[in-house]
């Protein structure tokens, strides 16, 4: 008879709430996500760390989910693309990803809103090559980088008062 596998605990807050599971040691951070949590807004696509869709914060750095294990994401906190929406409507980001036209299939999206939400966050002003290295890391299979590029360069001017919002 085998023995049954072993468990940690594991205790993160994710988006603002502290959770507690008891997990396998190997279980990736995004399928701790999806599964323990049901927070499916992050996508998994790779497994590798290449493409990016697994993307989400790790305080304030975005961090590509399917690369850590839950385990190491004990006491830390976390962001997902779940906390960036109201309940009846977008965040400024996610409008300008709608009205730049950057969504195309919305696989990718997530790893785009997430990545972009650390970029804002730093508070940095980029330019929009700087901006294009940023998102570098997410991998988009529709093809069409410009108007992501475009949407972000459009919130992060509007979060300066630069921009048309």
């Amino acid at each position: 008879m085998a023995d049954a596998p072993e468990r940690v605990e594991v205790a993160v807050t994710v988006n603002g709430r502290l959770y507690r599971r008891s997990v396998e040691p190997r279980l990736h951070l995004a399928d701790f996500l999806r599964r323990e949590l049901g927070l499916t807004g992050t996508h998994i696509g790779c497994e590798q760390g290449v493409c990016g869709n697994c993307t989400v914060l790790v305080g304030d750095d975005a961090v590509k989910s399917c690369l850590l294990f839950a385990a190491q994401a004990d006491g830390m906190e976390l962001t997902t693309v779940e906390s960036l929406a109201g309940p009846d409507e977008l965040s400024p980001l996610q409008q300008a990803f709608k009205d730049e036209h950057a969504l195309q299939c919305g696989f990718c999206t997530p790893g785009f809103l997430m990545t972009a939400t650390a970029l804002a966050r730093r508070g940095s002003v980029p330019t929009r090559d700087e901006i294009r290295g940023e998102l570098a890391g997410v991998l988009c299979r529709c093809t069409g980088y410009e108007p992501i590029v475009t949407a972000v360069e459009r919130h992060l001017q509007a979060r300066r008062g630069e921009g048309r919002g």
